[in-house]
């Protein structure tokens, strides 16, 4: 079992930057992949990035590809989200989630952190 919870959400006008963190507790985490993923209202949940916890293989969605950062704390169980030239249409709840390495499925999810970005 892996509990997730976010933190770091708020509210920043277009250009500044936020740095979400997730941390994550259990038994283990070093089979997982992590993801961050985000969704609008009205809009589809959305993949913005992924991390092998016990290695790198990061991964971005294009939209957020060379502003956003996804990296992680093996000490603290933390993993974060750096956002940096945030844009309006950025602006949704972010959720970390965790899945077996292997599996396709993300199994564990948190409860979600809200980031509006103003212009």
């Amino acid at each position: 079992q892996v509990q997730l919870v976010e933190s770091g959400g708020g509210l920043v006008q277009a250009g500044g930057s936020l740095r979400l963190s997730c941390a994550a507790s259990g038994r283990t985490f070093s089979n997982y992949d992590m993801g961050w993923f985000r969704q609008a209202p009205g809009k589809d949940r959305e993949f913005v990035a992924r991390i092998r916890w016990s290695g790198d293989h990061e991964y971005y969605a294009n939209s957020v590809k060379g502003r956003f950062t996804i990296s992680r704390d093996l000490a603290k169980n933390t993993v974060y989200l750096q956002m940096n030239s945030l844009k309006p249409e950025d602006t949704a709840v972010y959720y970390c989630a965790a899945r077996m390495v292997g599996t396709t499925a993300f199994s564990s999810w948190g409860q979600g952190t809200q980031v509006t970005v103003s212009s």
